[in-house]
C-alpha cells in the first residue's frame, strides 16, 4: 500500500466514477489482494425477490463492470426477468468499497467467445457440464458430464455454451466508501444526469 493515500478528498474526485472504480481495482490488484475481483452481485426476481452472490469482476470500462455466467443458471434467469443489478467490492486492506446499481444487458456474443477463449479448458468443459443452479443428484453425474465432454472435443478447441456469456452492469448510481480513523469515512454518492454525465455528493458515513 505503499504511495496509496488512504483518504478520499473530493477534490481529488474525478468527474465520471468509473475512472476511480478502474484506480481502485488497480490498486486493490497492485497491493496483492487475494481475489481482487471478486465482487457480491445482487439480483431480483421480477416480483422484487432479491438474492446475492460472489462472482469475479471481468472487466470495468466506460460501459460499466463485466462478469460472466451460465444465462440458465438463477442470477441469468432473473436478470432476463428484471435486468437491473446492484453489486459491491469490498477492498479490506485498503478500507475500500466501491457499490454500483443499474441495468444489465448481455455482452454481445464477440465479447463473450474472446472472453471464453482465454478461459482453461478444464473450466470451458465446465461450463458445458454444468446446468448451473439446477438439482444435481450426486457429484458422480457431474464428473462423469465433464469426463464425456473430454473426451468429444479430444484436442479440439472448445466452443462456447450458448447458454454461457457476459453480462455488463451499466450504473446510473455509483457509491465510493474509503475507510477513515472513528469511523468517520469518506463516502460519497454519484449519479448519472440526464445528459450522460454524472454529478456526486458527499454522504454522511
Amino acid at each position: 500500500m505503499d504511495g496509496m493515500t488512504l483518504e478520499l478528498r473530493e477534490e481529488d474526485l474525478p468527474p465520471d466514477p468509473i475512472a476511480l472504480a478502474q484506480r481502485w481495482f488497480a490498486d486493490a490488484q497492485v497491493a496483492g489482494i487475494e481475489q481482487a475481483d471478486a465482487m457480491t452481485l445482487a439480483t431480483a426476481t421480477r416480483d422484487g425477490r432479491p438474492s446475492a452472490r460472489a462472482v469475479l469482476l471481468k472487466g470495468v470500462d466506460a460501459r460499466g463492470f463485466a462478469f460472466f455466467t451460465n444465462y440458465e443458471s438463477r442470477k441469468g434467469r432473473e436478470l432476463d426477468a428484471n435486468p437491473y443489478a446492484a453489486l459491491v467490492l469490498l477492498w479490506v486492506p485498503l478500507q475500500r468499497q466501491l457499490r454500483a446499481m443499474g441495468r444489465v444487458q448481455r455482452l454481445s456474443g464477440e465479447e463473450s467467445d474472446a472472453y471464453f477463449a482465454t478461459r482453461p479448458r478444464g473450466s470451458q468443459l465446465g461450463a458445458w457440464a454444468s446446468e448451473q443452479s439446477r438439482p444435481l443428484p450426486d457429484r458422480s453425474e457431474l464428473e462423469q458430464r465433464w469426463a464425456a465432454l473430454d473426451e468429444r472435443y479430444g484436442g479440439a478447441t472448445v466452443p462456447r455454451p450458448p447458454h454461457w456469456g457476459g453480462f455488463r452492469v451499466e450504473p446510473d448510481e455509483v457509491e465510493v466508501w474509503q475507510g477513515r480513523a472513528n469511523r468517520l469515512h469518506d463516502r460519497f454518492a454519484y449519479v448519472r444526469t440526464p445528459d450522460g454525465g454524472w454529478t456526486h455528493e458527499r454522504l454522511a458515513p
